[in-house]
Formats: structure tokens, sequence, C-alpha cells
């Protein structure tokens, strides 16, 4: 069936998104809140940008977060890796002046990759 395919398609089949969030009142870390590949990819990515929700890439990250359950919370082994997501989410958020004080919600922040 693949071989049908076009590159873009095949292209966009490999790519892989997700998104998590983090409420530092609520969460005890980070937890991912949407997940997928090909075109549900596509689909977070669009959403995330249609919000103003950064995008990381980094594919060796998301590959391992993929496979996470919905609202599950990030393990200890991820925590490193997400802290720097979260470090570029909130030094763009500190760029654009629209940081939220602590408390609220940091907005998301999406991660995708080819995974």
């Amino acid at each position: 069936m693949e071989d049908n395919l076009t590159d873009k398609q095949r292209d966009a089949l490999r790519k892989w998104a997700v998104a998590l969030e983090y409420d530092q009142e609520e969460d005890g870390a980070p937890r991912v809140t949407a997940r997928g590949s090909g075109y549900i990819a596509e689909k977070i990515i669009k959403i995330a940008e249609e919000h103003g929700v950064p995008i990381y890439e980094d594919p060796d990250l998301v590959q391992f977060l993929s496979k996470l359950d919905i609202d599950r919370e990030i393990p200890v082994e991820l925590y490193r890796a997400v802290a720097e997501v979260l470090a570029f989410v909130y030094r763009l958020n500190s760029e654009a002046s629209t940081v939220k004080p602590a408390g609220n919600r940091s907005g998301g922040s999406g991660v995708t990759g080819t995974g």
C-alpha cells in the first residue's frame, strides 16, 4: 500500500507529535495531553500553531513520549529532557512578554519530531 504514496504522504505518515501540559499547582509532573502520527500529528501541530503554542522538535524525545498514555505524567527518567522543552517554552514566552503568573497554566508545550 505504501508503494502508491507520494513522498509527501510517506513523510506525513512518519511524522509524530506529542503535546505536553504542565500546571504547577495541580500536576506533579508534565503530562501527555495528545499524541499521534501521520495525519493526527499534523493536526496536533496545526492546533498548537493556531493557539500560539510553541513547537519544539526532538525526534528522540517524541519517540519516548509517544509511548505514554494520554493524561499520564512523564516518568522521572524523562524529567531532564522535558525540562529542556519547558525552558524553551518559558524563554519564548518571556521574550514575547506573555509570561503568566505562577500557578496559571503554562499554555502547554508542543513537542514534534519524526520518530
